[in-house]
């Protein structure tokens, strides 16, 4: 019989509210749009970019790979939180890695959270089964938004954070209608004011101003990572959002 046996938690993270001096940067991975000729048809190529990414100085990595099977999963998200813990030994803080949907997998592997879809258990009941002593103090829960009403329930849920989004047109969007834009964007991060509102939904660094301005906390990104052609660029990007936080008057 196969146990997933809990390990220890990567700690060593600041909190995520003392963590908040600067607009978040989260690179989410997605095997499936990756070019068949470069991802060698499974994930070899997964863990190169979450590497490049973490190097980079992004603050989250979202592992959203949802046609992998449980030990695979398992075992990308222990490579990953490895990656992450090194990255602590030098002048950046770690980074958090996140899992997408499988709670079971984000403390078997030591992440540092889980980010829950519509179809995922429901945000409150994880976060007290979590907070009941089962998962780290700073375990992160953060839950996929595509409306004013379901980022109300994720802030009443207690929810540490929502993905909103799209705001702009990105094809792994697309099957949420039409784009949300800032004014929604703007109008969402106002309504719920004790929950860190993340844009996701094509943002990158050109248009990541336009969300810091209109309230996010910080921007997920799955094709700024992709289509960045080595990591010096994908370097200057996150280093250009983060300077966001002093031009934007970030707090």
């Amino acid at each position: 019989m196969y146990c997933l046996c809990l390990r220890p938690f990567a700690g060593g993270l600041p909190s995520l509210k003392a963590a908040a001096n600067q607009p978040i940067v989260c690179y989410v991975t997605d095997g499936k749009s990756l070019n068949p000729a470069v991802a060698g048809g499974g994930t070899p190529k997964i863990p190169e970019n979450i590497r490049r990414a973490v190097e980079a100085g992004v603050n989250w990595v979202q592992i959203r790979e949802k046609d992998l099977p449980a030990r695979e999963l398992l075992e990308l998200a222990r490579q990953a939180v490895q990656m992450a813990a090194g990255r602590g030994e030098g002048n950046l803080a770690p980074a958090r890695i996140i899992i997408n949907d499988r709670l079971d997998v984000a403390l078997v592997a030591g992440a540092h959270g889980v980010h829950l879809r519509h179809e995922s258990l429901a945000a409150g009941d994880v976060r007290r089964w979590c907070r009941a002593g089962h998962a780290p103090a700073d375990f992160a829960i953060g839950v996929s938004c595509h409306s004013l009403e379901e980022a109300r329930k994720a802030e009443s849920a207690k929810a540490d954070y929502i993905f909103f989004g799209p705001i702009f047109e990105t094809p792994s969007k697309m099957s949420f209608g039409a784009p949300q834009g800032l004014l929604k964007l703007t109008e969402v991060c106002r309504a719920v004011p004790d929950i860190r509102v993340i844009a996701i939904g094509g943002v990158n660094a050109e248009n990541s101003a336009s969300c810091i301005r209109a309230g996010a906390a910080g921007i997920a990104a799955i094709r700024m990572f992709r289509e960045s052609g080595h990591s010096k660029e994908i370097h200057d990007a996150v280093a250009f959002i983060h300077d966001l936080g002093a031009q934007e008057g970030f707090r």
